[in-house]
């Protein structure tokens, strides 16, 4: 049965995990659209920073054996609130990490960006962009852009959970393919 549920509800994150027991959590519940959490600074704070203490804990409670956060590239040097938000779960993944003697989850987490096909590509601007006649806009004329398709996505971060062992580990895999 599927099920639709919130990271913010710690109530219904409880119910879940001790119905469905799983072994693995994939937490990719974020708001990762960057003009939308700059609008609404306390929702992406309260979804991205609290809703992953929330599942977090909820998994050490349930005793879950491994936990992978999906990050986003934006989380290495944020420059925006969306990227500041991932960054801070990503800091929470590691405390937990650090207190690897006092339970038996391990947590990894995946950081990547740019997913060709993907909600949050950057292709379908750069396509709009160009029927326009250009020119593309890219954050910076230095930059250089990674892209991974969503096979390549969807690999990189079953990789790092079965890369991570052991308890509390930090796995960060930074995805970059051209």
């Amino acid at each position: 049965m599927p099920l639709l549920a919130s990271v913010a509800s710690r109530r219904c994150l409880d119910w879940v995990l001790a119905t469905y027991k799983p072994s693995v959590i994939f937490h990719a519940a974020a708001y990762k659209h960057v003009p939308m959490v700059e609008c609404n600074p306390s929702e992406g704070v309260f979804n991205n920073v609290f809703g992953t203490l929330n599942i977090v804990q909820a998994a050490l409670a349930a005793k879950v054996a491994n936990f992978v956060l999906v990050s986003n590239d934006k989380a290495v040097r944020p420059t925006n609130l969306m990227g500041a938000s991932k960054r801070m779960a990503e800091l929470i993944l590691q405390a937990m990490a650090m207190q690897a003697d006092s339970h038996n989850t391990c947590f990894c987490m995946v950081r990547f960006g740019n997913v060709l096909g993907s909600s949050g590509s950057v292709v379908p601007m750069f396509r709009e962009q160009l029927s326009y006649g250009g020119p593309l806009t890219i954050t910076h004329p230095e930059v250089t852009r990674y892209f991974m398709t969503i096979p390549e996505a969807a690999q990189l971060v079953l990789q790092a959970a079965a890369v991570a062992r052991g308890g509390g580990c930090i796995c960060a895999a930074n995805g970059q393919a051209r």
